[in-house]
């Protein structure tokens, strides 16, 4: 023995309070003859070497950063109280050693990636307990049969509508039930309900507002009986775009469509509380274009409007007469037809100075 040493180290706190340990332990000698090198005695259980704080207290703390990780975790163990930083806390976690893998029953596969475009892996999760199991490196089929064939035991895999996950599983594992999970499955269903939606939209566009048939729905009709002629006469997709100088995905579009209508899509259009009362507040504005506001909105009130005097800045200025003049009073400030406001002096002036 060649003398004694005292370490200063943390334990789990009472009733609140830090708690410190002085702990006085022996220096050793090297037996070996000739080596004068020294060493500290180790306590089991208690001390680990350069750690300044217990077993115990560290077993704690790594229970805590394991489910809150770092910042998080520093704020708990701040009430207990354990004084620790967020990188400390870091540093326990990942000395924390690894469960062991437990192949589940219910395995659920699915791809993230790293670098959109460029990287992508395979996160494996257990689908019953939610825990996540692996990760693999890639979305190749050859990357998850390899880890298929490597952990035997699964009995159902989860699964997107990957086809290089699906030909993984009938290689490795035969036998076992591939199913959807329910966010794909209703994701899957939320992008067909839309493109047959989209499909008939012309068919939308007959039950509400009529589309109006201005330059650019001429200019439609025209792009598509260009598209179908040039098809008609055998000419590809590509050479189609290079000819009447157009997008190849717009080409496409055009060629998908059977009639130049079902590219008009149907005018975005949000119902009102005036729409019921419109025809009245046209009549009576062609009637008297100076009445005023209020007096309308009294009028639709008594047939029955149960909604507030800004009604008039939420609906459709289609009936205003053109100008702010046709705004009467307080309504000028809510009309998109009000010419804007010439910028003031002050404004002008620095405009000019910088």
């Amino acid at each position: 023995m060649h003398g004694y040493h005292q370490r200063r180290v943390a334990d789990v706190p009472i009733d609140g309070r830090r708690v410190l340990m002085m702990v006085r332990i022996r220096r050793l000698v090297c037996p070996t003859h000739g080596c004068r090198q020294t060493f500290r005695e180790q306590v089991p259980g208690v001390l680990e070497r350069y750690q300044r704080r217990t077993s115990r207290l560290g077993a704690q703390i790594g229970a805590v950063v394991r489910e809150l990780a770092g910042r998080a975790g520093t704020r708990v163990l701040a009430a207990l109280p354990v004084r620790l930083s967020r990188h400390t806390a870091l540093r326990l976690l990942l000395r924390l050693p690894l469960p062991p893998m437990r192949v589940p029953r219910v395995l659920g596969v699915d791809d993230f990636a790293l670098r959109r475009r460029h990287r992508y892996a395979t996160v494996l999760i257990d689908a019953e307990t939610r825990r996540h199991i692996d990760v693999l490196p890639g979305r190749t089929a050859d990357v998850l049969e390899g880890w298929l064939r490597a952990h035997p035991g699964v009995q159902v895999v989860c699964r997107d509508g990957s086809g290089a996950y699906a030909e993984a599983i009938r290689r490795a594992l035969p036998d076992a039930v591939q199913v959807g999970d329910r966010w794909h499955l209703w994701h899957i269903f939320g992008e067909a309900v839309l493109k047959e939606v989209a499909g008939h939209s012309a068919c939308w566009a007959k039950a509400g507002p009529p589309i109006k048939d201005g330059k650019r729905a001429q200019t439609t009709r025209e792009r598509w009986h260009q598209v179908h002629e040039l098809l008609g006469k055998g000419v590809g997709l590509l050479e189609c775009a290079r000819r009447l100088n157009l997008g190849l995905n717009t080409v496409k579009r055009y060629a998908r469509v059977p009639e130049p209508e079902r590219l008009q899509r149907a005018p975005l259009y949000r119902p009102t509380l005036v729409d019921p009362y419109r025809d009245h507040l046209k009549r009576r504005r062609a009637e008297d274009p100076a009445v005023p506001v209020l007096h309308l909105y009294n009028e639709i009130k008594a047939l029955g409007y149960p909604g507030s005097p800004m009604w008039r800045a939420r609906s459709s200025p289609s009936w205003c007469a053109s100008g702010s003049a046709g705004c009467p009073g307080w309504m000028r400030w809510c009309c998109p037809c009000r010419p804007r406001a010439s910028p003031c002096t002050r404004s002008c002036s620095w405009t000019r100075s910088t």
